[in-house]
Formats: structure tokens, sequence, C-alpha cells
């Protein structure tokens, strides 16, 4: 209820500052006791790990990690930060986040904008949490997309031991080439190089860390294909399905529809839920997935394990719910 009531104020501000300002009071009163919610406990065992429930936050809220305490107050079974990069980066020009609510959706074209992954880490150590945190790495801006494995692997070395899984995102529309690393050889050196480093990681640190791909929904069958043969040949620990998309399907002519970047929220939920039950037919349970895209309300989570996921993730949904969405989907998810 405080949500619908402060929406309005937020929703007249800047995308961006809305978003920082957000964050800021949700830190405040989670340290004055306030803003804590509490959500039915539904433990599910995915990639060796107990998640007290199945509905996790998705990467791109809290790309620095900086509030990860006031984010676990509202109750999520697991907590994603980042996309994080080796070093800083401000990301793309401003303005770079749009609200379309007529649909429902938001485009953003951020950029991978972080502290850079010495900072994530700080922040990290300095969190009481105690929770699942999955931390999600990238490639700087201006490291060629043929070097990218090395910007992957420094993140990967460095976040091992304060992460609960990794997710390797090669998905995003807003960094330059990015996208390229989901086909051909590029995608077979960067797993098979990742996988060999996690495990030495495991063996120095006597601990496994899963390693999770995350990947976009404008995928053909053939991409699904080969991406899912990857996935199996490197024994992969898990796949999120899906990020933003490029389609613009049921944006197209409102206000903001066609800025570059992007697309979420409620008209990516059929693409998104499409190429999440095409990997689970390819994948045919062999690896867990984790369903994200376009849920605002506990029916959509429902509907994303039943295409085959065993935990979702909410980000855009939240933006115009608030965080009832969490309990709505816990109470959904069987």
């Amino acid at each position: 209820m405080l949500y619908s009531l402060a929406r309005p104020l937020l929703f007249s501000l800047a995308p961006e500052r809305a978003h920082e300002l957000t964050l800021s009071l949700l830190k405040k009163a989670h340290k004055v006791g306030a803003m804590r919610q509490d959500v039915a406990a539904k433990p599910v065992t995915c990639m060796g790990i107990e998640f007290p429930n199945p509905v996790g936050l998705a990467a791109g809220l809290d790309k620095n990690g900086a509030y990860i305490d006031a984010l676990a107050g509202l109750g999520f079974g697991f907590i994603e930060i980042g996309t994080i990069t080796p070093r800083p980066q401000a990301g793309n020009p401003k303005p770079r986040l749009f609200r379309i609510p007529e649909a429902k959706a938001i485009i953003n074209r951020m950029g991978f904008n972080n502290d850079g992954v010495d900072q994530l880490i700080e922040n990290v150590k300095a969190a009481k949490f105690k929770g699942i945190l999955g931390i999600n790495i990238g490639k700087n801006a201006d490291t060629p997309v043929d070097d990218a494995v090395s910007d992957y692997l420094i993140c990967l070395e460095k976040v091992y031991n304060y992460a609960s899984y990794i997710t390797v995102n090669i998905s995003s529309p807003n960094t330059k080439n990015l996208r390229s690393l989901q086909s051909g050889h590029a995608l077979t050196d960067l797993l098979e190089t990742l996988k060999k480093r996690q495990l030495e990681l495991a063996e120095e640190h006597k601990h496994y860390v899963p390693l999770v791909l995350k990947v976009a929904p404008d995928l053909s069958e053939q991409d699904i294909q080969f991406i899912a043969d990857q996935l199996l040949q490197f024994k992969i620990d898990g796949l999120i399905v899906t990020n933003t998309t490029l389609s613009r399907d049921g944006v197209e002519n409102l206000p903001y529809g066609n800025e570059t970047g992007g697309l979420s929220g409620a008209p990516v939920f059929e693409k998104s839920t499409a190429c999440l039950a095409a990997f689970a037919q390819q994948l045919n349970g062999q690896i867990p997935l984790i369903g994200v895209g376009g849920i605002l309300a506990g029916e959509q989570a429902l509907a994303k394990q039943q295409a085959g996921a065993m935990l979702v993730q909410i980000y855009s949904g939240m933006i115009y719910t608030g965080p009832s969405l969490i309990p709505d989907c816990v109470n959904a998810m069987t």
C-alpha cells in the first residue's frame, strides 16, 4: 500500500532519478526497521543450493551491491547484483532509461554503468546479508569483444569467494557486440575457458560456486539448440532465460517506444516464456532454468514454472506493482 501511494510521486521524476531515490529511501527505511515483509517459506534446491523461496531479484537493480541488506528485507529468496565489470565505467549517455506506463514496460540502454568489481566486493563484505547472492559479471565497453574472455575471467576470479552463484551476462543489448558471444566459436571459447577456471577455483578454495549463463530472448531455434548443446558439453550449472528484448512488439506507437535499448516488462513475457520453454525442451531437465521477463503477477511466475523454470526473477514488474509482487509470486508457485 505504501508503494501505491509513493508511485505517482516516483513516476513524476525522471526514471533514473526515481530509481536512485527509491533505493536510497529503502536503505534508510531498512535501517529503522521499516519496509520489511514476511514471505512464506517455500524451499527449492537448485544447483546444489537450498533457496528459501523461488523468487529472486534480477540483476540490474542493484548494480554495485550497495543495497543488499535493504533489498533482502523485502523477502526475496535470492538476490542477484551486477552486472559488474573489471573497471568502473559510466555507461551510456543519459537519458538512458524510459518508462512506458501504458504497456507496463521499460526500455533501458544503461550500458553496464557500475563502480567496478573491487568496489562491489567491498560492498558485499560490508553487507550483513547471509542469504543467497548471485553476482552477474560482464565486460567493459572498451574491451574488444575478441578479448572479452579476459574481462570475464577477472570478474570470475575476484567474486568467486563472495558469490553463491556467478552469472555470465552475454545478452545485454547495450554493450556493442556483446550478444555475438552467444554464438559460434566465441561462445565455445568463453564457456570452455570459464568452466576450466571455475573448476580450478573450486579446487583452490575448497568450495564449488555454480556458473550460470544469461541469454537473450531474441534467439532462433538454431541458436537455442546450439547454446543448449554448449551448456551440456561444458556442464554449465544453470541458465537464466531471458534478458531484455530488441523487439518493440507491444510498444510500437507509444511514447518512448522506439528508443534504443532493451525492452523489459509486460511486453517481453510471451517472448521470454516461449524461449524458456524451448530451452526446457532442449535441455530436458539436465540443467536448471531460471525464468525472468515480464512477471507482473503471481500467475505469470507460475507460468514460468510450468514452462520449465525452477526459480524466477523479477525487476521491471516491481517498478509497476511494488514489493507485494514478491509474496504474490511465491504464493502462486507450486
